[in-house]
């Protein structure tokens, strides 16, 4: 009998832990599956994270894009450099007014600039013979189909004259036109926004949703009229400029810069009270916080590796005591402590190993699910899962088995075989 166990030892050098492990967890199965369940849902939460994380980056950044490389934004509020402006928060500023707009217009102020819209923006209900509903509105100028690169689909935008004598003028989202005038005939209609009666001039083309809201849902009115009528206001909430060639995006902001300060009479050490920035340096803000809110999103993910970390150690402990008179025969026929310890880890090890790896399965593929629904809802989405958060569910399991693996194991290697031998 001692020869046979003697033998027995030497081969579990190549082939026996992994065997044991094999064993001891199916004898069990219920506390196998607890506790690979915690690594399960830890590794699949990280997945879909930085998965659905990347994506929403992506989403966000490409509708940035598609507003255009070569626009500057000029909003109310002073800001730090690389800092979102105090109108970003909600804060109304009253500073920036129409005649900053019509300054910066002017050639011989900002040459390089070869559009500018100013934009305000509210809620109203809008009424038309057959419906009436809540809707978004924006006050803009005429220069604003050249500003965003839109196309009318049917009759025109606003004139210049139209901007300033408060013509009671109104030009339809795609969405908005196709819910109030499936016909298509909406060209010429009388329609009533906040009460105020007004003609329908024209419908855009359909541009999309964006991360943020659907242009096609807004209907739009001359700036001024929008002021006057709508908002009773004298400010304006933001504008956006397009510039002639992407080199001159810089030289535009120094140039209106320094227009609005002269305007607003700032001295040489004052702040500003307005903020001018490219779409380059939005890419870079949107960047820099999107990045923050993925990471801050994947440790808080992460902590439910940690729990599942405990739960490992806490059925390796459970183990061990069950277990006495294993490691006590092992030892009395010449394992050593670092066998014991070394077997402990693999069957640690092999627990966190199978759940990380079924855990990138239903992570990937719940992922998949979640981008299917965002799809669905209209979203420009991409299906994207980062190889890094693979590599990185993979190698966490790993080194979660492995840590919290070795109280468990050096308590086991410390077990006496005289006492687990008697052990009962």
């Amino acid at each position: 009998m001692l020869s046979m166990l003697l033998t027995s030892s030497n081969n579990m050098k190549i082939t026996g832990p992994l065997r044991i492990a094999y064993n001891s967890l199916l004898s069990a199965k219920l506390r196998f599956f607890l506790t690979v369940l915690g690594i399960i849902i830890g590794v699949a939460a990280v997945i879909m994270v930085m998965g659905i994380g990347a994506s929403a980056q992506e989403l966000v950044l490409s509708q940035v894009k598609k507003v255009g490389s070569d626009l500057i934004g000029i909003l109310p509020g002073a800001s730090e450099e690389d800092g979102p402006p105090a109108s970003a928060f909600g804060v109304v500023t009253t500073t920036f007014v129409n005649s900053d707009l019509e300054k910066i217009r002017e050639r011989s102020n900002a040459p390089h600039l070869v559009a500018v819209s100013g934009y305000v923006s509210g809620s109203a209900t809008l009424e038309t013979k057959r419906d009436n509903r809540e809707v978004s509105y924006q006050g803009v100028s005429p220069d604003m189909i050249a500003v965003e690169s839109i196309d009318v689909q049917a009759g025109r935008f606003f004139l210049d004259d139209e901007e300033k004598d408060l013509s009671r003028v109104i030009v339809l989202g795609a969405n908005r036109a196709k819910e109030f005038f499936p016909n298509g005939d909406a060209v010429g209609q009388t329609v009533k926004l906040k009460d105020t009666p007004f003609q329908v001039i024209g419908v855009l083309k359909e541009r999309g949703s964006t991360a943020f809201s659907s242009p096609d849902d807004y209907v739009y009115v001359p700036l001024v009229t929008a002021q006057k009528l709508l908002l009773g206001i004298n400010y304006l909430n933001f504008a956006r400029a397009k510039v002639d060639d992407v080199a001159n995006i810089e030289r535009s902001r120094a140039d209106v810069t320094a227009l609005l300060r002269r305007e607003h009479d700032l001295d040489d050490d004052e702040e500003s009270d307005f903020s001018v920035r490219s779409t380059a340096a939005a890419l870079g803000a949107l960047t820099s916080i999107t990045d923050i809110l993925k990471y801050f999103l994947i440790a808080i993910a992460s902590l439910s590796l940690l729990v599942g970390g405990v739960g490992i150690m806490n059925s390796m402990l459970i183990s061990v005591s069950q277990r006495v008179r294993e490691i006590g025969l092992r030892k009395a026929v010449g394992a050593r402590p670092k066998h014991i310890i070394a077997q402990f880890l693999i069957e640690s090890i092999f627990i966190t190993l199978c759940g990380g790896i079924i855990g990138i399965i239903f992570g990937v593929g719940l992922t998949f699910v979640a981008s299917l629904i965002i799809i669905r809802l209209g979203y420009e989405w991409q299906f994207f899962v980062p190889l890094i958060s693979l590599a990185l569910g993979f190698g966490v399991s790993l080194c979660i088995g492995l840590i919290f693996g070795i109280y468990p194991a050096l308590k086991a290697s410390k077990v006496s075989a005289m006492e687990a031998l008697r052990y009962e």
